[in-house]
């Protein structure tokens, strides 16, 4: 990152810091006031905003809002997938240099671009899939 403040640092800690979870605005917010930062909401929103761009978090927008997850995948330069556990919730980071056929496929054949940063697949971890949980579609 060529240009940190004090406040992008002090969200980037808190979000590497719970790097498992995915996180709320309100959330961050309450953990940096507790923690002797406190920041203004339009200023998290700004720096998530250049942090996203920057590939050191991911936006994960769900039915009841948006989310952000620390990457340290993103620094790679082709960004990441993001893989979702329909059982248990969980996000996994995919960076995986398998997935350039793929992508150069859909680009070639499709005239779509993909934008790794923005797509998550949807299945069962292994964690899940061991316990014989099932996937929402009825598929283990």
């Amino acid at each position: 990152m060529p240009y940190s403040t004090k406040q992008q640092q002090a969200i980037l800690s808190c979000l590497a810091r719970r790097r498992q979870e995915l996180i709320s605005v309100g959330e961050l917010a309450a953990e940096l006031r507790q923690s002797g930062c406190p920041v203004g909401l339009a200023t998290i929103y700004r720096q998530l905003e250049k942090l996203e761009e920057a590939g050191h978090i991911h936006k994960v927008s769900t039915e009841e809002g948006a989310f952000f997850q620390y990457c340290d995948r993103g620094e790679s330069g082709r960004g990441c997938f993001l893989l979702r556990c329909e059982s248990c919730g969980r996000i996994l980071h995919l960076d995986c240099s398998h997935l350039q056929p793929l992508y150069d496929h859909l680009e070639q054949q499709h005239h779509f671009r993909i934008d790794p940063r923005a797509t998550m697949f949807s299945g069962l971890c292994d964690v899940c899939a061991a316990q014989g949980k099932e996937m929402s579609g009825g598929k283990a």
